[in-house]
């Protein structure tokens, strides 16, 4: 893991103490310094990262996610979906 590697995941778990700014089915979804954050609630692990769940169920909470860079870290809450631009 590089150094940036692990200065996002410190970020991301700093901010997932965070309040969040929506639920939805599979996610808790925060805003961070970096991005949006989808952490992965659902009681089944993906068996690769579900950043098209994610997008659907962003636009639930009013999240228009499509543009957006993609990448997935694991954290010590569990799989974050990360935002950005």
């Amino acid at each position: 893991m590089t150094s940036t590697d692990t200065s996002i995941s410190t970020l991301l778990e700093e901010a997932l103490q965070e309040p969040t700014i929506g639920d939805t089915g599979s996610f808790r979804w925060h805003a961070t310094a970096i991005g949006i954050a989808a952490l992965w609630i659902d009681a089944s692990p993906p068996s690769t990262p579900p950043f098209e769940k994610a997008l659907k169920e962003g636009l639930e909470i009013g999240l228009d996610l499509s543009r957006e860079e993609r990448e997935f870290h694991q954290v010590s809450e569990g799989l974050v979906l990360l935002f950005h631009s």
